[in-house]
């Protein structure tokens, strides 16, 4: 048969574009093909599982707008659904007399972007929340919350079987080249081959590789950017209630190693930003040697690293001295000690990196013949996925006429 539409990547954008899709119109026949054996395997598995409020983000951006519009839908299907969650709240303590004014800034985005309930908050105030930090000044984020992202993408899918029998899941199918005929485009995978009229790519780390595949000229290119975290031990879990977050450095495209409690009761401490040598490399040993030379021969990444090489070298050192990484973490809770740590998983950051070297550019979602192109969805897009798979739904039925 060929189907209505092809979605290339199971990670949760791709869950949640399948699901929207298919609640738009339930006679649409669609396949989504993943490599993996498992649904969610990097990304949204690798990530830190928060609920992002969108306080961060540029007022009016697709970030921002998916961000607010992505987390209440989240909410109420997690709730729907019974997917595990919980919005806790988070901090962001200021430790230094020489972040407030970011701090400033990032409330006064944050009322820009109508986050609902934040306020400033005294260190007094913080204590009452996080009685282990110390610091001088905060914001409280009430909406703030966790998830199990892996779960819920596994809901999204099942639910969108369940409105077509003649849709499918394809696990371990490794898209490899797609060719166009006149109604219709062949995708060849490892496993043979699928016809579909219109293809939606949500390939998160392979984004761009499987876009030049279908002819996009495309300037920029996916760099990846390893985060490495560490998890509290059972006897220093009571340190951290919720999720304490440092105040970012506007100068720096990461936001800072930060606590996060996670939906299993676990307590995570992470990631830091370092280049990875491999897209899909989670130990700090893996090594691809194409992965390295595309990225070490592009010119973007050189200025990104000639623009941040104290912090470079910071992270790096960080990412091999626990006592570095227990140093960044004590800024915010100074009775850590060694015992307190040990070292946990890695997730990489699929990062569409720009050739002046900036990491901050917005979603980016293009439509390409008979085609949809997901080429930058970095975090926030794990909380926006809902939101994200409207925006495509609706691209497909304006754009591709279905």
């Amino acid at each position: 048969m060929t189907f209505d539409i092809a979605i290339v990547g199971g990670g949760i954008v791709g869950a949640a574009t399948l699901y929207k899709l298919q609640q738009k119109n339930p006679t649409l026949t669609i396949v989504l093909l993943e490599k993996e054996k498992e649904l969610a395997h990097h990304q949204t598995g690798h990530n830190s599982g928060v609920i992002h409020s969108g306080l961060y983000y540029k007022p009016g951006s697709l970030k921002a707008k998916n961000c607010f519009d992505g987390r209440h839908e989240l909410v109420a299907f997690a709730k729907e659904h019974g997917i595990k969650y919980d919005i806790c709240g988070k901090v962001i303590v200021a430790t230094d007399e020489r972040e407030l004014p970011n701090l400033d800034r990032i409330f006064e985005n944050g009322i820009q972007n109508q986050i609902e309930g934040i306020k400033k908050i005294t260190a007094a105030e913080v204590k009452e929340i996080e009685p282990f930090v110390e610091c001088i000044a905060g914001i409280y984020v009430p909406v703030t919350g966790i998830i199990d992202f892996r779960g819920a993408t596994a809901k999204m899918v099942e639910l969108a079987l369940q409105l077509n029998k003649k849709s499918e899941v394809r696990l371990d199918t490794e898209f490899l080249r797609v060719e166009k005929m006149n109604d219709f485009s062949i995708i060849h995978t490892n496993k043979g081959t699928v016809q579909a009229k219109y293809i939606v790519y949500c390939a998160g780390l392979q984004a761009d590789r499987l876009a030049k595949k279908d002819g996009v000229k495309l300037k920029e290119q996916v760099v990846p950017f390893r985060g490495d975290y560490y998890e509290l031990t059972e006897g220093a879990k009571h340190k951290v209630k919720n999720l304490i977050y440092p105040v970012p450095d506007p100068n720096f495209p990461f936001l800072g190693v930060h606590f996060t409690r996670m939906v299993d009761g676990n307590v995570e401490c992470g990631p830091n930003a370092v280049f990875s040598f491999k897209r899909e490399g989670y130990n700090r040993t893996d090594f691809s040697f194409r992965d390295t030379w595309e990225a070490l021969t592009y010119g973007g990444t050189w200025k990104l690293f000639l623009s941040n090489i104290k912090y470079g070298i910071d992270e790096y050192r960080r990412a091999f001295s626990k006592r570095l990484f227990l140093k960044s973490l004590q800024r915010m809770i100074p009775s850590l000690t060694m015992e307190d740590i040990e070292p946990a998983r890695a997730g990489v950051r699929a990062q569409l990196l720009s050739q002046n070297g900036d990491t901050r550019d917005d979603f980016r979602i293009e439509h390409h013949g008979n085609s949809i192109h997901v080429l930058n969805a970095p975090s926030p897009a794990a909380t926006a996925s809902l939101a994200i798979g409207n925006y495509i739904a609706e691209v497909v039925h304006e754009k591709l006429d279905i």
